[in-house]
């Protein structure tokens, strides 16, 4: 290799380490802020990128209301539908005077409650969750149990605790 190809080489390896010490920056910025987290990894679709919400009728609107409320949920009451909220997902309880009336169609047809079956991320240490339990006055009916999740495609393994909410509904926590 002579001088002038040795020089020419110089500026382009300073520039290739210049432009990945700035992607490895503005990646681990991205995760730090957990933006678009889980979004790409073993989907079916490109188009389909995240859940949104779930809904299913309820029949004790105020058990169930204090209930999500005392587990730390942000409840929204609405005159047809109760809705929970974590993160950017929610679950909408229809009101039974919704589901009951046979005006509402845009919902499965046979559901009543319990027929829900949701499974939390619980994002905080396992004793947290069990005192968060038991000041509910929830009954934890299955668990410490180890249980694969959704997380990184399905592959992921986590701890779950499984408990009922006032209408019976199941509901799992699940720790990874």
């Amino acid at each position: 290799m002579d001088a002038e190809s040795s020089r020419a080489g110089r500026p382009r390896k300073a520039e290739r380490r210049r432009f990945l010490k700035h992607a490895a920056r503005a990646g681990a910025a991205l995760a730090a802020t957990g933006l678009g987290h889980g979004v790409g990894r073993a989907q079916a679709s490109p188009a389909i990128v995240r859940f949104d919400h779930v809904a299913v009728p309820m029949r004790n609107t105020a058990a169930m209301v204090a209930f999500y409320r005392d587990l730390g949920f942000d409840v929204m009451e609405g005159d047809r539908i109760c809705s929970v909220h974590f993160g950017d997902n929610k679950i909408n309880f229809h009101r039974p005077q919704t589901w009951e009336s046979g005006q509402f169609t845009l919902r499965a047809p046979a559901a009543v409650p319990p027929c829900g079956d949701f499974c939390f991320v619980w994002g905080r240490s396992a004793a947290e969750l069990e005192e968060t339990l038991a000041r509910v006055g929830a009954e934890v009916i299955e668990g410490p149990s180890p249980r694969q999740g959704g997380r990184s495609g399905g592959v992921d393994t986590g701890t779950s605790r499984y408990i009922r909410d006032p209408d019976g509904n199941l509901l799992e926590f699940i720790i990874y």
